[in-house]
């Protein structure tokens, strides 16, 4: 039976109690009861011997590299008890569910039962992906879903959970899905995360949840249930939530330098502090930072005087300390500043010795805590004293004159809803979540939707936005992954000869290597040696871009990608391992000097070593982010926060030791300061059209000096050798700025912007970008990939649209949206006729106004290879949908395949290639996706028909006055002129608005339009009523001269016309008394409307006159005109259709006899 449990959290905590030593099979079921799950269906006659349940339930494919691995890391496997439908209906027809369960519905569902088992290992510690592995293995071989409790040796538990789905070609088959794990469970100690996770694992829980989103009462309900208290996403929702509560605390309640030479704004002290400590949790997760240091009790033994309520010097003493003195400093080079002049402004010395209760003991906690390196924990300081010119950012000193510039409560800290406090409360793991596998904690790519919302948060455009908003900024991990994995199938496969010659053929393989499926590892099978030996060395070679970096997303994604399928092909690192020696050899003999020969042994030997210790995916990483992954932000910050998902992601495949003269086993991180740069992608430097640099003689020679110098910065581990290279960099910028200018004539601005650009200032954003310069990519790139803004060029009194005006963009359009030149830029970036492109942005470009210089662009120098519309529901926030487009650089736009979200039915992204239409570009026509079918009607209705400018008809405007307020007026102004002077009915004429043109009728709604029309020299002395009415608006307001006046108000627009006149000729006044129709020029339907009365209507509305009129109403109000404007016509920025009368005037429309077109007419 299955019974509810009102509150499940005391027996949770007594089940797990037991769990810590008990007998598994007998002690497991208690915690799935006290989750509210029983059931007396249990298996008799078990063994738990782990061969015995192999035998008695076979895999469908037997002796597999996972059965092997359960055999060999699994103790014992118990079938503890099955769910079926039958308890589920006994259940509900005894009322004890309260109906909650629809026995109706609950034989229709995919899934018919659950099964829950225990299985014991023999290790102590299980990583992720062995749970998942093991998960799916037991799964295989049932029909039904299986809910797994794991125990280690060292008696932590795990939850895992398997998803099953329906087979994407085959409705009736169920395939495995991603597995969920709640791992690692102290049963002794649980944390308070993962009580919180079990409570809404609960029965009583799920089935309130299904009641409150409708969902059905069967097993398929409660399976949806189950994976929602399963999703990561919620859990990241509710830590954003929190973390943003205390964002905005702590900006308005710590105290930051300000009024220095260089400033911050107290916002990006903040999100640069969370990122610091995040880093820290993370790596204290895998044991690298003394806990104490995060436990007030502690804390208040290791401070003087410590006031949780108004102090704050655990913000100083501790964590300054630990940022500064210890993570980016060598352990033997640590210990207190003397404050003398030689070391105290020496940022790798400890400070605030004189409020440390137990400095001695305080050290010894920081002596736990290894040397990371990498740049995130460099003083933000400068060197200099702030009297000689210097200035204070982190505010690292022990001055007595700097103790008030800086001040961040210990409160702020500690108390409930503290930084630390808010930690505490969620359960956080090292490793990133997969598309297959997800922990239920907080994973490394949290870091990238918290600080996307952060920058948001901060960033003017969208600031108001984001305060209203959790989650609303990130791609989605999906969208990210789906694009990765189809930018790099394109660009490898066109550097990889296939054996058989088939590239079509190639490219699936390439997708079935970068799939995440665990069944994927067999991969390495589809390709012959060569061709995995090509694409190792491919990877090698790659070069990839985000010209919009922001939190890292798609960096990240792009080395994950890969990092699986070097594991693949290449698992024990020997072709990735040769590789990189190679290159390091090519380096050294590019430099143009002798290097040392002990050097370039040092560093060869240091990738050798680099492979032995660090086994498994620390090389593959390491060397990728060297070579091939580049990220450039205009924002300082979003650079830091990209590097430090780098960082985390390199720090979680080292296995620390205990031995601190080998730094605890961990390899310092590298540093990116000249992987992700703060710039402005979309400004080059300004230099002579004729060379590049590094072309000839002296300026090549200095640059691959420059270019070895930063390679060696890269890897240097010690803050000696960075300063070294700092300050040789400096030199060398120096003399290639000189260079430039004696031999090409370089412009001195120019020369002077290279010289003065230092990549070692995380403070500091140049407004320019030049990636063989900042990055030594010469041949430009293999991939561009990203998110670039979405900002109107014309906001801000058209702030953007003058910075780039002048920046050499043909796409540049005044009305149009920064993106495009994102586009733009981005194809200036890639490999001549190879290079891929892949964006995703707002998808107004794709059939809007201001759109059609990007389509034109894009259609005449480039080759489109895949589009995705994917609507709003990618970014909470949107107000606009957003697309996916892919293009190879180079070529000309042919049609391509293309799919509409919003237009199919499906679950799965992305959708299959069965419901995938095509986009035909032509020229600057806006890009339509349609079917095979929808493209054969779209032929066939220009084939057949005769474009309405062919016809015996004419298409005219409607009147401009300048002034509506005075020119149109209502019923009972009318009356009162007539009235006044019956004369004055003369020039009163109907006039219609654009809520008055319905379908098929006009709804007049007895509007009257002053009909002074130019054309008829209208004497207005004629009408005094009129002129009266007319004056009282004020004469100056109503000339034509375009003058501003008093008053602030401008008079009407200027013209030759007299000031009582409309502002348009109008000569063909007449068409307006004639049987015509009606129509609105920016509408998100057809709305033609016939009349035969004298009727006028304002600019923004058409008429056409002529034959046939019944006929043509009826016809361009079908469905068939409104499918096919929506497939051809521009659209506002909004995405209302525009039927401007060019757009009518070429309308298709078949020419029949009049007896044909009566029925239609009538």
């Amino acid at each position: 039976m299955m019974e509810r449990n009102p509150d499940p959290d005391a027996a949770v905590k007594a089940a797990l109690a037991t769990l810590a030593a008990g007998d598994l099979p007998q002690v497991a079921p208690a915690l799935f009861g006290a989750l509210g799950y029983r059931s007396t269906r249990v298996l008799a006659g078990q063994s738990g011997r782990v061969e015995d349940f192999i035998a008695q339930f076979p895999a469908p494919t037997a002796g597999t590299a996972s059965e092997e691995n359960l055999q060999k890391y699994a103790a014992a496997v118990h079938i503890l008890f099955q769910v079926t439908d039958e308890e589920i209906n006994e259940e509900c027809s005894s009322g004890s569910q309260g109906g909650l369960f629809d026995t109706r519905n609950f034989d229709q569902g995919l899934n018919k039962s659950y099964l829950f088992l225990a299985v014991e290992l023999n290790q102590s510690r299980t990583s992720r992906s062995q749970y998942a592995e093991f998960t799916r293995e037991i799964n295989k071989r049932f029909p039904m879903p299986a809910f797994l409790l794991f125990r280690g040796s060292s008696g932590l538990v795990t939850l895992a959970f398997v998803q099953r789905r329906r087979h994407k070609r085959d409705d009736q088959r169920r395939v495995l899905g991603s597995v969920s794990l709640i791992r690692d469970i102290d049963p002794r100690q649980p944390h308070r995360a993962h009580r919180s996770i079990l409570k809404e694992l609960s029965l009583a829980h799920r089935l309130a949840w299904m009641g409150k989103y409708g969902k059905p009462g069967n097993f398929d309900g409660l399976l949806a249930a189950l994976l929602a208290s399963l999703d990561t996403q919620e859990l990241n929702k509710r830590f954003y939530k929190d973390l943003f509560g205390w964002f905005n605390s702590a900006v308005a309640e710590a105290r930051f330098p300000a009024n220095q030479r260089r400033n911050l704004p107290p916002q990006e002290h903040v999100i640069r502090l969370i990122t610091r400590l995040l880093f820290v949790w993370f790596i204290k997760e895998k044991g690298l930072v003394a806990e104490e240091l995060f436990i007030e009790e502690q804390v208040r033994s290791l401070l003087k005087n410590y006031d949780p309520a108004k102090g704050d010097s655990y913000y100083r003493a501790v964590l300054q300390n630990l940022f500064f003195a210890t993570l980016n400093t060598e352990i033997s080079q640590r210990g207190f500043s003397a404050r003398q002049q030689t070391t105290h402004r020496d940022f790798s010395r400890y400070r605030h010795q004189k409020e440390m209760a137990d400095p001695e003991r305080l050290l010894a906690l920081f002596k736990q805590t290894p040397f990371i390196n990498g740049g995130l924990f460099d003083c933000l300081d400068s060197f200099d004293a702030t009297s000689d010119g210097g200035y204070r950012i982190d505010c690292f000193s022990d001055n007595p004159g700097h103790r008030n510039l800086l001040s961040v409560p210990n409160r702020l800290f500690f108390a409930a809803d503290g930084l630390v406090s808010i930690f505490n409360r969620y359960k956080f793991t090292v490793e990133e979540n997969t598309p297959v596998e997800q922990e239920v904690a907080l994973d490394p790519e949290l870091l990238g939707k918290v600080f996307e919302n952060l920058l948001a948060a901060i960033n003017p455009e969208t600031r108001e936005t984001a305060r209203r908003q959790t989650g609303s900024y990130y791609t989605p991990r999906l969208v990210v992954d789906t694009m990765v994995e189809e930018a790099l199938v394109a660009a490898l496969a066109t550097k990889i000869q296939p054996h058989d010659g088939d590239r079509d053929w190639l490219q699936e393989r390439l997708r079935y290597l970068l799939d995440y499926e665990d069944a994927f590892n067999d991969a390495r099978e589809l390709f012959e040696d060569g061709e995995a030996k090509g694409i190792v060395g491919a990877i090698a070679s790659l070069k990839v871009l985000d010209p919009a970096v922001g939190s890292g997303a798609f960096p990240m994604g792009i080395l994950h990608k890969l990092t699986l399928a070097l594991q693949r092909l290449d698992p024990h690192n020997t072709r990735w391992q040769a590789l990189q020696k190679e290159r390091a050899s090519a380096r050294a003999n590019a430099a143009f000097e002798t290097k040392d020969q002990q050097e370039r042994d040092a560093e060869l030997l240091d990738i050798s070593q680099t492979f032995e210790r660090y086994s498994g995916d620390f090389g593959r990483k390491l060397y990728l982010i060297q070579n091939s992954v580049f990220g450039v932000d205009i924002q300082p910050v979003a650079c830091q926060i990209a590097k430090l998902r780098f960082f985390i992601s390199l720090a979680i495949e080292q296995q620390p030791n205990n031995d601190p003269s080998a730094n605890y086993g961990v390899k310092p991180l590298p540093n990116l300061e000249t992987r992700f740069v703060a710039a402005d992608t979309l400004r080059g430097l300004e230099k002579p059209s004729q060379m590049k640099i590094g072309q000839t003689g002296e300026v090549s020679k200095l640059q691959a000096k420059l270019a070895a110098n930063r390679e060696k910065y890269f890897h240097a581990n010690t803050r000696s050798i960075k300063m070294t290279c700092r300050r040789k960099d400096a030199k060398i910028r120096q003399q290639l700025a000189s260079h430039l200018q004696t031999e090409f004539h370089y412009l001195a601005a120019s020369a002077a912007q290279l010289a003065a650009w230092n990549p070692y200032d995380q403070n500091a954003s140049t407004d320019w970008f030049d990636a063989g310069y900042m990055f030594g990519v010469a041949n430009k790139f293999d991939v561009v990939i990203g998110n670039p803004p979405y900002n109107q060029l014309q906001e801000d009194g058209g702030k953007l649209g003058n910075l780039y005006k002048k920046a050499g963009y043909v796409t540049f359009a005044r009305t149009g949206d920064i993106y495009q030149l994102f586009y733009e830029r981005g194809c200036e970036m890639l490999r001549a006729q190879q290079g891929i492109l892949a964006y995703i942005t707002s998808n107004s470009w794709l059939k809007a106004e201001y759109g059609k210089k990007t389509r034109r662009y894009l259609a005449k120098n480039h080759t489109p290879t895949a589009l995705l519309e994917l609507g709003k529901d990618v970014f909470e926030s949107a107000v606009v949908d957003s697309s996916i487009l892919l293009l190879r650089q180079g070529g000309n736009a042919k049609p391509f395949p293309a799919v509409d979200l919003d237009q199919v039915e499906t679950t799965d992204f992305p959708p299959p290639a069965r419901l995938w239409g095509s986009v035909a570009p032509e020229g600057d026509a806006p890009w339509s996706i349609l079917s095979v079918g929808e493209r054969g009607v779209l032929e066939k209705m220009r084939t057949k028909g005769t474009p309405l400018r062919q016809w015996d008809v004419a298409m005219y405007r409607g009147v401009t006055t300048g002034l509506n307020e005075a020119f149109i007026i209502d019923e009972n102004t009318r009356a009162a002129l007539v009235a006044a002077d019956p004369k004055s009915a003369e020039i009163l004429k109907p006039v219609l608005r654009g809520r008055d043109i319905q379908r098929y009728r006009v709804d007049w709604k007895g509007l009257w339009l002053i009909a002074t029309l130019p054309a008829l020299n209208t004497n207005i002395n004629e009408y005094p009523a009129v002129r009266e009415y007319l004056l009282s608006f004020g004469r100056a307001r109503l000339e034509q001269s375009g003058k501003k006046l008093p008053d602030g108000k401008k008079s009407r627009k200027k013209t030759n016309n007299a000031w009582h006149e409309l502002q348009d000729a109008c000569a063909y006044h007449e068409e307006f008394a004639k049987e015509k129709l009606f129509w609105m020029d920016m509408s998100n339907t057809n709305r033609f409307a016939y009349s035969e009365m004298e009727m006028y209507c304002n600019d923004k509305r058409f008429i056409l006159t002529g034959k046939s009129l019944k006929y043509l109403c009826a016809v361009l109000n079908s469905t068939l005109i409104k499918w096919l404007v929506e497939n051809t016509a521009l659209t506002t920025g909004l995405g209302v259709l525009q039927w401007k009368k060019f757009v009518v005037e070429r309308l298709p429309i078949p020419k029949i006899s009049t007896a044909g077109g009566s029925p239609l007419s009538s």
